[in-house]
């Protein structure tokens, strides 16, 4: 007895074949329970692009085993969705949407809503362990509710269009796709712009004239920072250029201080002493200033400004002081 049959016309063999697999991959756990439903799946058929779900009469009993085999289909046709479609959903709704042609543009745009679905791989081994719980209940949620949707459709419908099905009626779904988007294109516009004023500032540094061999800075941890001269003595005061401050003033935050004040003073190397070497600001700094510097996480110069636990002295609190723009 054919129980439903479900389509994919506007797939390839390939995909439909795919489709199968993962068909069978959820049967097959079904099978491994105590209670055998006997009922599966044919092979794909390629001419008519279709896949019938056939009941092993009179072994298979609608009432008792149908909601079993329409919950094992209707998940396994939402995990196809999620990893076979979703992809090419996001970029239609980038495309259509938004507004974007350039193949390179829908392709940055596209990681970012991957990264903001599925993590990017680059948090510590810590905070990945934690997002991963948090991304992994979010797709078991998201995955629910497209199988609840598909479910319902299964129990009272002998033929599934999934293509059309996941066009028309998972208005929910494509909600979330549309919000997830909208997120990506704020991150991925505010990037760029960050990229454009961090060009900027490299033009400033590669532009002023070199006024001092080295400077080092001493990173007291956060924002603070301490500059010395060459000789390792407090260097003094020095106001900011004027279009570098209103610059950064209006573009960045913490490390504002540190980066006008380096570009204003225009060293040829510049060493920053750090037990910290990780944080965010360290990478601005590289990126600015390029081959002009280097991270130093222990040195005797500096060592004696630092306790054991990486934190500055009370002794070196006493002896210098900051460097304010």
């Amino acid at each position: 007895m054919e129980l439903f049959t479900v389509s994919l016309h506007s797939a390839s063999t390939e995909a439909i074949d795919r489709l199968h697999r993962y068909l069978c991959v959820e049967i097959a756990d079904l099978h491994s329970a105590d209670h055998a439903v006997f009922a599966g799946f044919a092979r794909p058929s390629h001419t008519n692009m279709e896949i019938a779900c056939i009941a092993d009469l009179p072994r298979f009993r609608l009432q008792d085993d149908g909601p079993a085999i329409y919950r094992t289909a209707a998940v396994a046709f939402a995990r196809y969705i999620m990893n076979e479609l979703e992809p090419m959903l996001l970029r239609a709704i980038i495309r259509k949407q938004y507004r974007y042609e350039e193949a390179g543009e829908i392709e940055s745009l596209s990681r970012y809503c991957h990264n903001i679905l599925y993590g990017s791989g680059t948090a510590s081994p810590q905070e990945e362990d934690n997002a991963a719980d948090m991304r992994h209940s979010d797709l078991e949620r998201r995955l629910g509710k497209i199988a609840d949707e598909l479910e319902q459709f299964l129990s009272s419908n002998t033929r599934l269009h999934l293509d059309g099905f996941v066009s028309f009626r998972l208005a929910s779904y494509w909600q979330e796709l549309r919000d997830v988007v909208a997120y990506a294109v704020d991150e991925y516009v505010m990037d760029k712009q960050y990229q454009e004023f961090i060009s900027l500032l490299k033009y400033f540094v590669r532009m002023q004239e070199v006024k001092l061999p080295i400077v080092h800075v001493l990173h007291k941890g956060g924002s603070e920072f301490v500059l010395y001269d060459q000789e390792f003595q407090l260097l003094d005061t020095v106001p900011a250029d004027r279009i570098v401050a209103e610059m950064l003033e209006s573009e960045m935050n913490m490390e504002d201080m540190i980066v006008s004040t380096l570009i204003t003073v225009s060293p040829q190397q510049i060493v920053i002493h750090t037990r910290q070497p990780e944080l965010p600001v360290m990478r601005t700094l590289e990126t600015i200033f390029e081959q002009r510097v280097r991270l130093c996480c222990s040195c005797g110069q500096c060592g004696h400004h630092f306790d054991e636990s990486g934190r500055p002295s009370p002794e070196s609190g006493k002896r210098v002081r900051n460097v304010s723009p």
